[in-house]
């Protein structure tokens, strides 16, 4: 095909180069002399929407685009320094800056921008108090723990003498019966007098006597132990302690004062619940009630019909009721 049987020339046909080829040239193509700076060169149309120089054109809408060749006002006065008005910064559209992440608030008012701090005063309070409370309840187990200790005292000492007795009155402590002793009688065993068939020993432990000698062979009807008081300065109602130590078996014996029997035996049982036939773990101490006269008066513990006395002895002693 060439340009000259192609019908009649129209300006989409006009080659601007065609002089530049040999069939161009046979069909008469001259070089460009106007136009874009070539002679002869032809204007072609352009595509709608292009603008004219000199003139301002509408920039496209949302969903258009530019034609090609087309530079928006917006483009042109975009430059180094300059703002693009096709870049806008999310905080400057309508409806609100960039998503923030939420803020959680802490709960109690802690945490949060402009939120109220932990109440540390509240917190202080409370330690406080729970300190507080630990000091009390301490204080209050050890008081108990020396009530306790006390009652426990009283009556391993005197158990048998309240039952002699029936007398619901508490036994007193160590520490008031120490302070009670220091000017009432007190008889080890080598200062009782002996009945017949007894003795004094110290085949095994634990005896407070002096030399730890303990008085022995009580265990038969008719035996008695003896013991002369004397210094009673006020006539009234006292304690007779009796120490005393048996093998792991309840023991009673008949308790006289100035010859006259008291209506109960005085009790000699296993109060600490020591192990049977161990005279050593069986020492331990019990009373009885006596009512003493001013000066010197007799106490006699003896073993008669009816008394279990399977028991050793190693001191006496005189206590305010």
């Amino acid at each position: 095909m060439t340009p000259g049987n192609n019908g009649a020339s129209t300006p989409e046909d006009d080659d601007p180069f065609g002089y530049l080829y040999a069939d161009g040239q046979a069909n008469g193509a001259q070089p460009p002399s106007g136009g874009y700076g070539y002679p002869n060169s032809v204007n072609r149309v352009r595509a709608v929407g292009t603008r004219s120089y000199g003139q301002q054109q509408p920039q496209a809408g949302a969903g258009q685009t530019a034609a090609y060749g087309q530079v928006s006002h917006s483009q042109q006065q975009g430059g180094h320094g300059r703002p693009n008005a096709h870049y806008a910064a999310p905080e400057t559209l309508p409806g609100g800056g960039a998503a923030t992440a939420p803020q959680h608030q802490v709960p109690g008012g802690g945490g949060g921008r402009g939120g109220r701090g932990p109440n540390t005063k509240g917190l202080l309070i409370g330690a406080v108090a729970v300190v507080a409370a630990v000091v009390i309840g301490i204080g209050v187990a050890m008081l108990g723990g020396d009530k306790d200790d006390n009652k426990s005292e009283d009556q391993a000492a005197g158990s048998g003498g309240q039952k002699q007795s029936q007398s619901t009155e508490p036994s007193p402590s160590a520490s008031k019966s120490a302070a009670s002793q220091a000017d009432l009688p007190k008889v080890d065993a080598k200062a009782m007098r002996l009945g017949a068939g007894l003795t004094t020993a110290s085949d095994f432990k634990g005896a407070k006597a002096d030399g730890g000698v303990y008085v022995t062979g009580f265990n038969q009807v008719g035996s008695k132990v003896t013991w002369s008081v004397d210094g009673i300065k006020k006539a009234g109602d006292y304690r007779l302690y009796a120490r005393y130590s048996i093998p792991g078996v309840d023991a009673n014996a008949t308790l006289l004062v100035n010859g006259k029997a008291n209506t109960q035996p005085m009790g000699l049982k296993n109060f600490i619940g020591s192990p049977k036939g161990d005279w050593e773990k069986g020492w331990q101490t019990s009373w009885a009630p006596v009512t003493l006269t001013k000066g010197t008066n007799t106490i006699e513990l003896a073993c008669n019909e009816g008394n279990q006395c399977d028991a050793v002895f190693d001191q006496f002693y005189i206590a305010r009721s």
